[in-house]
């Protein structure tokens, strides 16, 4: 089955689940787009990815994964998203070192913000665009095009966050416990290691 080059229409702000993201892809050679719901760290590392003079003060989990594949010669090549299971895409990073190629499973929103970093092309199977791949209107596209870029320049300004009022400072540490078991259950790593402060705290 051959294979569909892919490129990055851009990212919006889910309308499906709170605190994610929508990254939209578009074939090259068409009109369909793939939207992929993201979390909110991997839409901030691909949207400072895409503007070249936006630098963290700190190199971000993605930036260390370069400068690491870099350091000891690997190349990745592309970024293949190769299944969709319960609305679930999986890809994978194809990458080369001395001329040997290794293939790496890896979540679709990391393989995109590294794929970014490295250039590398993004393809799709035509089965995948045809389960979820969606066609935009004219309308529908500038209107996505004008979010887009409010909320990237939304995510630029979230790099230095706000110092948050503690919000639970009146739940019980079996309810700390739980939603601590929820956030990592749920990948949510930012909450996870704000309850765990909480937690510590309290010791």
């Amino acid at each position: 089955m051959s294979l569909i080059l892919l490129t990055i229409k851009g990212i919006s702000y889910s309308q499906t689940q709170s605190g994610a993201y929508a990254l939209v892809l578009s074939e090259m050679e068409g009109t369909r787009t793939l939207p992929i719901i993201i979390g909110a760290f991997e839409a901030q590392s691909i949207a400072i990815a895409l503007e070249t003079e936006i630098r963290p003060p700190r190199p971000l989990t993605h930036d260390l994964f370069k400068t690491f594949a870099d350091t000891f010669d690997v190349y990745v090549k592309e970024v293949i998203i190769h299944k969709l299971v319960d609305g679930v895409f999986f890809s994978s990073l194809i990458c080369e070192r001395e001329g040997k190629e290794e293939v790496i499973d890896t979540r679709t929103s990391d393989a995109i913000a590294i794929a970014v970093r490295f250039n590398a092309p993004i393809y799709t199977y035509e089965n995948i665009l045809d389960k979820a791949g969606i066609y935009l209107k004219v309308e529908e596209e500038m209107a996505f095009e004008n979010k887009e870029e409010s909320v990237v320049v939304s995510l630029k300004t979230e790099e230095t966050p706000k110092k948050d009022e503690n919000i639970f400072s009146s739940l019980t540490l079996a309810e700390l416990n739980n939603q601590l078991n929820n956030a990592v259950t749920d990948e949510n790593y930012e909450l996870a290691a704000k309850i765990r402060d909480e937690i510590s705290n309290r010791s």
